[in-house]
């Protein structure tokens, strides 16, 4: 039997300091808890927590080191219909665990009631659960400095760490599909390469596999099924052995800082993978029901879910809200990360019924010197009532600009009325961020991401095609603003096959040259498909990883060309938005720092935005209206840019405008050419054709 010594109530969770381990776990309604550790026979040691302060119960082991495995049984009240389900039969990983080892076997002893009577089932449930392990906290990070680059120069590319290295012929076999496998130097160089900034993973807490995939044949793949929020998922890392996933992780993060490359985690802190009342009891369920998820009022059994998955984490209470931040704070302090995004963050701001702009956790991350330093992404929507909230965040937030990815959509599918919304969209939608303080970079940009189709998919599928995912393709969004440019799916086609890579080209580049953050989809840039599924969530196979052996050279060639466009100029990545006014800076200059042009070269009026089957139109911007510095801190002038855009089925002639804009302009990418643009001037006032379902952008260069 180990010595047990008082210990604190604080920090939670299992804390290593080099001669033993401090174990602390919050539970209101526990009578007493008991500590498990098991030895690598899997024998158990139950310990009484001998300490309870302000409801954490605490004990100290001296000699207990990195590697341990353990869990909790909370002895107290079970009453389902008042929200009270403490079962200490039913082992319980720790909500603080640093690391998690293994997964549920889903033997019904994991379950707190009996499938056939639905009774209080009382079978020990400890052979078939993962345990927590002691982690060994420290790590030699060096002079690991994070880049903290600012929004106006971010790119992100959103990835999955296995997805988009389990082929990769240059990552060794063995540290495929891992943390070790994404900081390998042929992903790292190639990230560099793309000109990607931050790199936002998809979940990389721990997860739980769902058994009704398993059944299936299937596997969670997106992981957006937490039990774990302190700890890296173990099946992305090549050893884990005594809990060191949490090493590879942190080498994974220095590497990439190395690099230059923000890491940013998809966080989903809005539910975790226990479910309903009719899911299984793993960890906060048994541990206090009542303060970690929100109930139904007036039958307690039942759970409240604006999250789609079964339950809901209970913001309103001080025990939940310490668990977010702590996480939050712990991911940035010790794990180096940039950033986070919140997987249906308006299920965070749902202090009531509605969702509140002003709610307890935005309070709480807006104070923390910490958290609020870092990158905050919503995903600004839920399934509750009133759900959508695109640019109803506070001041530090940045937003997946769902209304931006249908926009762009919509206006290069040929949708008719979409011209004027496309134009704000691509200006950094002002109309949603501007009233509440913020700037451009509050859009994060994107026309695919992990849900929905993949970029070749877009311009390949008009339906969804999920048979493969066992639900007779009843899952997934049906409304996808997708074109198969005339043919369903794969096609030899030429004339087809031409228009699609077209209209990929179109996006990639309206993506990079769009004001506010753009955000590119893992493979979107080397023609990846998923043959028409647009909810891969269940596919952990090679339908939805990246095939680094089918690269489409030229699509690849292209998006680092848009991208180095893009960094090479601040007049695309303004850090304020377009206000209209008159920018003079020497004889000559232009008068607006953002003028609409019709295809004609006249200013668009407002019968020319009305006008519904308008599908054509030109930009100029003014680099003269950016202030930017040289590297010796002197003020330089970008150049002005006038991009013309024809989502219409035909050629379209656009006449450039007079020379009060430019005396002369030099093409320097077109959507319509397959490889380099040859470059050549024209002359103010030319002409100059599009061809169908094409954009060209031309430059003036500066005058200093």
């Amino acid at each position: 039997m180990n010595m047990v010594w008082p210990g604190t109530a604080y920090p939670l969770g299992a804390t290593y300091d080099g001669t033993g381990t401090n174990f602390a776990i919050f539970s209101e309604v526990a009578e007493r808890v008991e500590l498990c550790l098991f030895d690598a026979a899997g024998v158990e040691t139950r310990i009484v927590l001998p300490e309870m302060d302000g409801h954490v119960w605490h004990a100290f082991l001296p000699g207990v080191q990195p590697g341990q495995r353990y869990g909790y049984r909370v002895h107290g009240p079970y009453d389902p219909s008042q929200g009270l389900r403490c079962n200490p039969n039913k082992l319980l990983l720790d909500p603080y665990a640093k690391a998690i080892d293994g997964q549920i076997d889903w033997d019904p002893s994991v379950f707190g009631y009996d499938f056939q009577t639905k009774e209080r089932n009382d079978e020990d449930s400890a052979p078939h659960m993962p345990k927590s392990i002691v982690v060994n906290p420290y790590f030699d990070w060096g002079v690991d400095r994070p880049p903290r680059t600012p929004y106006h120069k971010t790119v992100i590319y959103e990835a999955h760490v296995k997805g988009l290295t389990m082929t990769h012929p240059d990552v060794p076999e063995e540290l495929r599909g891992t943390y070790a496998g994404l900081a390998h130097p042929a992903v790292v160089t190639y990230l560099q390469e793309l000109g990607t900034t931050a790199i936002e993973l998809m979940p990389v807490h721990q997860f739980v596999q769902d058994d009704t995939l398993l059944q299936k044949g299937l596997r969670n793949y997106w992981g957006y099924n937490t039990i774990g929020f302190f700890a890296p998922h173990d099946e992305y890392a090549s050893n884990t052995d005594n809990g060191m996933q949490v090493q590879e992780f942190k080498g994974m993060v220095r590497t990439l800082h190395e690099a230059g490359i923000e890491v940013i985690l998809d966080v989903v802190y809005n539910h975790t993978a226990e479910g309903n009342h009719l899911g299984p009891t793993l960890s906060f369920k048994g541990i206090d029901n009542r303060s970690y998820y929100r109930l139904v009022e007036g039958d307690e059994q039942y759970y409240m879910d604006t999250t789609g998955t079964g339950n809901s984490l209970n913001v309103r209470t001080p025990q939940s809200l310490q668990l977010i931040m702590d996480s939050l704070r712990y991911w940035v302090t010790e794990m180096h990360v940039d950033g986070f995004r919140f997987d249906l963050a308006s299920t965070l701001a749902r202090q009531f019924h509605e969702v509140d702009r002003l709610s307890a956790f935005f309070d709480l991350v807006h104070q923390d010197p910490i958290v609020s330093q870092v990158k905050l992404i919503a995903e600004p929507w839920d399934v509750g009532d009133g759900g959508y909230q695109v640019g109803n965040f506070p001041a530090l937030w940045t937003e997946w600009n769902g209304k931006y990815r249908d926009t762009v959509r919509d206006y290069w599918r040929g949708e008719p009325s979409t011209i004027g919304e496309f134009a704000s969209r691509i200006t950094g939608s002002a109309d949603l961020y501007q009233h509440s303080g913020r700037r451009p970079m509050a859009s994060i940009n994107f026309v695919t991401a992990h849900d929905g189709f993949t970029l070749d998919d877009l311009v390949s599928y008009n339906e969804k095609h999920n048979e493969a995912n066992g639900e007779d393709n009843n899952d997934g969004e049906s409304h996808n603003r997708s074109w198969n440019c005339g043919v369903e799916g794969d096609t030899t086609d030429p004339a087809v096959l031409t228009l699609r890579a077209r209209q990929r080209r179109n996006f990639l580049a309206t993506l990079m040259l769009s004001q506010g953050v753009p955000m590119l989809l893992h493979g979107d840039e080397l023609g990846r498909t998923q043959q028409g599924n647009n909810n891969g969530y269940c596919q952990d196979s090679p339908l939805t990883w990246v095939h680094w052996d089918e690269v489409d050279e030229g699509l690849l060639q292209f998006t680092k060309a848009v991208t180095r466009l893009r960094a090479e100029h601040p007049t695309f990545r303004r850090r304020r938005f377009f206000h209209g006014r008159p920018v003079r800076r020497g004889e000559g200059d232009p008068v607006q720092d953002v003028a609409w042009l019709t295809p004609a070269g006249d200013l668009m009026g407002e019968d020319d935005w009305d006008a519904g089957f308008a599908k054509s139109v030109a930009m100029y911007l003014n680099g003269h209206g950016i202030r930017s510095t040289d590297e010796r801190g002197e003020e330089v002038l970008d150049d002005h840019f006038y991009l013309a855009f024809n989502a219409h089925h035909e050629p379209i002639e656009f006449h450039l405008p007079s020379d009060e804009y430019a005396g002369s302009w030099t093409v320097v990418l077109d959507t319509a050419e397959m490889g380099e643009v040859e470059p050549r001037e024209l002359k103010a006032g030319e002409t100059l054709t599009l061809a169908d379902r094409s954009m060209v952008v031309l430059s003036a260069p500066r005058r200093s």
